[in-house]
């Protein structure tokens, strides 16, 4: 079972810079498809970025495009997600998932393992 530990969660005011950190003690992240996804209180989790293994590809959803990032250092077996300009409508639960796969979109239900989240707010 992978096993998912997710850091660098906070507090911030609107345009400020976060980065999350996405780490498998233990694992070799390389051959697996990372993706962050989040979850505002009342809401879907929705897909936020996600990058493939095969090839290192990323992919954002319209609303963080511009303005998050997301890398892999394999060196570190830890996958980052930058997040720059944010908002108050980024604060969320952040998480991280994975999946064997290099196909997935930004669905959460492409993704079986998962990691246990870390709060972002923004707010003033």
């Amino acid at each position: 079972q992978l096993q998912l530990v997710e850091s660098g969660g906070g507090l911030v005011q609107p345009g400020g810079s976060l980065r999350l950190s996405c780490a498998a003690p233990g694992v070799t992240l390389d051959y697996y498809t990372i993706g962050w996804f989040r979850q505002a209180p009342g809401k879907e989790r929705e897909g936020v970025s996600r990058i493939r293994s095969s090839d290192g590809s990323t992919l954002y959803a319209d609303s963080v495009k511009g303005r998050f990032t997301i890398s892999r250092d394999n060196a570190k077996n830890t996958v980052y997600l930058s997040m720059n300009s944010l908002k108050p409508e980024d604060t969320a639960v952040y998480y991280c998932a994975a999946v064997v796969s290099s196909w997935p979109g930004l669905h959460p239900s492409e993704y079986p393992y998962w990691g246990q989240g870390t709060q972002v707010t923004v707010t003033s």
